[in-house]
């Protein structure tokens, strides 16, 4: 036999004293008791639940519970659903806001934990405390408007400060990958020079002769050293370009040659791997105005990632087509492709 669901309440309460002693007096009484600390937690939890009937207090951390029933009331699922009210507030106008809002009744505290059940029962039957007059009315939703309007402008400078608190931590991160640059940048080409002169020492030259494992460490060092610097570099173009503070070398240049030079660069990844490469440089238009260095760091960053992610024996076509004043590039490649969802944000910073 199908057990009967008890009647379920949801209680939107900040204070845990108040909260523990609604809810064990509600279970007592047989109810299922869904508890909420904060407004808007209690209206995520009254969409999950669909509770009968709905207690709030009217003092919440976030939202007011006049501000919780404003929301529920707006919402076709809760037009009917019993909204009690529940405060310290005994002031007619804050009774009469409440109203406003659209709760069902109001019952102030301290709690009297024997009258409570009765209370509950008597709203879940449809009961609603009495109408406001047609003045008293209009004056409850003068005031229910004012306070709306005031939150809302509390609301909004909060937002602004926030909004200037991240820019702040924007800049300030662009600051510190700039000076962590320059700060490896330094000691890195001190690295690359030491390298250098040690292999210029004639007793380095005379071991690097006679070992060819010898000869590969200080070449994969020195090849080391090179990303790293070409690394930096880029992360260095890259914070100018975002802080823009990037000066821009635009001259006439000839785009076939550049892609071939970038080409050049993966020339050996790309026969090991057995990767085709479909291009054709003289098809490229040979006179444009750019920037050689931003150009060429975007179609190697390009190429580098169609070489990263097309399986070997595959293929990749670099196409550049002039229109008007503009040339599209396009980099095609046979990999795994990017989903949809990862396309409407591809071009969005990390």
């Amino acid at each position: 036999m199908e057990e009967t669901r008890k009647t379920r309440i949801l209680y939107i309460e900040d204070d845990p004293a108040s909260r523990m002693l609604v809810e064990r007096a509600l279970r007592f009484a047989g109810y299922d008791v869904l508890i909420a600390e904060r407004g808007l937690e209690g209206i995520d939890l009254a969409r999950r639940e669909h509770p009968d009937l709905i207690l709030t207090d009217i003092n919440l951390p976030d939202l007011s519970g006049r501000e919780v029933t404003t929301v529920l009331r707006n919402e076709t699922s809760f037009a009917n659903t019993p909204i009690v009210a529940l405060t310290a507030q005994t002031q007619n106008e804050q009774r009469e806001m409440a109203m406003v809002a659209g709760v069902s009744g109001y019952l102030t505290k301290p709690i009297d934990i024997e009258a409570l059940p009765g209370q509950i029962e008597h709203y879940l039957n449809g009961a609603r405390d009495k109408n406001l007059d047609t003045t008293s009315l209009a004056a409850a939703r003068n005031r229910y408007m004012h306070e709306l309007v005031e939150r809302l402008e509390g609301r909004i400078r909060e937002l602004e400060t926030f909004n200037e608190s991240l820019l702040h931590l924007d800049k300030m991160k662009d600051i510190f990958i700039q000076l962590t640059a320059h700060e490896l940048r330094t000691p890195l080409t001190l690295v690359y020079c030491y390298s250098r002169l040690l292999q210029d020492n004639p007793q380095v030259k005379a071991l690097i002769q006679e070992s060819e494992d010898t000869l590969a460490l200080m070449q994969g060092m020195n090849d080391a050293i090179v990303r790293m610097q070409k690394i930096i570099n880029e992360i260095l173009t890259m914070s100018r370009i975002i802080t823009n503070q990037i000066d821009l070398a635009i001259g006439m240049m000839d785009l076939g040659r550049i892609a071939q030079q970038v080409v050049s660069q993966f020339q050996q990844a790309l026969d090991e791997r057995h990767l085709a490469l479909i291009f054709e440089p003289s098809e490229w238009p040979q006179r444009m105005q750019a920037d050689w260095e931003l150009m060429e760091l975007a179609l190697t960053n390009l190429l580098s990632n169609a070489i990263k992610y097309t399986p070997d024996g595959g293929a990749i076509t670099l196409h550049a087509e002039a229109s008007g004043n503009q040339v599209r590039i396009s980099i095609k490649d046979t990999g795994i492709g990017i989903t949809p969802e990862a396309q409407a944000t591809i071009f969005e910073r990390f």
